[in-house]
């Protein structure tokens, strides 16, 4: 069997949890059968893998479009795949219109949801429209949907009902724990400004609405004195949430010692020296489909305060391997807390638990890896993907 992947991310060009499962899933995938991989940008190194740039003549057009003009390209040259798998709407059209023209199944793996993140109009104006007929076209078309948690199949199933929910299977995503482990170089979480002698709270995750960072930024006003924040984020979606974002730090920096924003994206090995330097990691979303930054904070043997919506429930156990908390949220699609201050509060709550008992921190930890390592296994994972795929083949 010959399966094509067609995806806007792919190493060395990784912004998100959807490029890491790729390719994660790329490497435990080709030990059992033949791969190609489409993607977007700047040509890659590796064999088998093909790259394609947007078309000169859609350079300055609205990103949908833009993104439209790869897939066309995409479709093309999957011809002799046996099955074709898409990740993200950027690349949807890219698996229907292969499906289409070779007539061959098509996959797709749901990491988000268009109908779930509406503030996307900020960033692509009309082009959101165009995002959201391209994701519903596709995944009403296919021949098997993939879901990353429980939770989102949930999601899916209600945001476009004329799915068979027989079509729908849940796999997770992974983690590599021979990757993403314990770095005790309290050197580098120095040289990145973190003081591993104090207790920290630690953020990873880009700017925008989903993420649920202003909540973090209000929460944190009721850490003790002692307690750093660390922020590991950077790419925001609009210059808007950016000046948010900003207003908040400051505001924050004002008030108290140790808040510390890290915008670039780290490598790996710094990443998980400021994952071990921390006392807790926090991912306050709004909109979860799972999380991969939950787990390679597992991996690093760190407890996780997070947000009870969409697939974070499935791995964070509360009061075992972190702590999870409430939210009541609209249900217009942004996942706005109802009680914004009800929520900030929990989540201050939550993590002052957590960060004021090292302890049970640690312990908390340790169980957040063991669950990693038991539950989220990349070998597992390529095969129940593989188990899809021949059911269609």
């Amino acid at each position: 069997m010959r399966v094509d992947l067609m995806t806007r991310e792919y190493p060395p060009e990784v912004y998100g949890g959807a490029g890491v499962h790729v390719a994660e899933l790329v490497k435990a995938l080709r030990a059992r059968t033949e791969v190609r991989v489409h993607a977007f940008g700047k040509p890659r190194d590796e064999a088998e893998v093909f790259s394609y740039a947007v078309p000169s003549e859609l350079a300055s057009a609205n990103p949908s479009l833009a993104t439209l003009g790869v897939d066309l390209q995409m479709a093309q040259t999957a011809q002799g795949a046996d099955l074709v798998h898409s990740h993200t709407w950027y690349a949807n059209s890219a698996g229907h219109l292969a499906k289409l023209l070779h007539g061959v199944p098509h996959v797709v793996t749901a990491h988000s949801l268009e109908p779930l993140r509406p503030w996307k109009a900020e960033q692509l104006g009309g082009g959101y429209r165009v995002s959201s007929w391209i994701e519903k076209t596709a995944y009403e078309a296919a021949d098997a949907v993939i879901a990353v948690s429980e939770g989102m199949r949930r999601d899916i199933l209600r945001s476009y009902p004329a799915i068979d929910p027989a079509k729908t299977h849940v796999v997770y995503n992974g983690i590599d724990l021979s990757a993403w482990q314990p770095n005790p170089d309290r050197e580098v979480a120095r040289s990145l400004g973190v003081d591993p002698d104090r207790p920290a709270v630690v953020f990873v995750g880009r700017i925008t609405r989903q993420k649920g960072l202003p909540y973090l930024l209000r929460a944190a006003k009721a850490l003790p004195a002692e307690v750093q924040l660390v922020l590991c984020a950077g790419a925001p979606d609009t210059p808007e949430i950016m000046t948010e974002v900003q207003g908040l730090v400051a505001e924050l920096q004002a008030a108290r010692s140790g808040v510390v924003w890290i915008e670039q994206i780290l490598p790996r090995e710094k990443l998980t020296a400021v994952l071990s330097a921390s006392t807790v990691f926090v991912c306050p979303s709004v909109y979860e489909p799972l999380g991969i930054v939950n787990l390679e904070a597992m991996a690093c043997r760190l407890p996780v305060v997070g947000t009870a919506t969409g697939g974070i429930p499935e791995v964070v156990v509360d009061g075992v391997t972190g702590r999870l908390v409430p939210i009541d949220q609209a249900q217009d699609g942004t996942g706005t807390p109802i009680d914004p201050e009800r929520f900030v509060a929990d989540l201050a709550t939550a993590l002052i638990e957590v960060v004021s008992d090292p302890a049970r921190a640690a312990a908390m930890g340790a169980a957040g890896y063991e669950r990693a390592r038991d539950a989220f296994s990349w070998s597992s994972i390529a095969s129940q993907t593989l188990t899809v795929y021949e059911s269609l083949v």
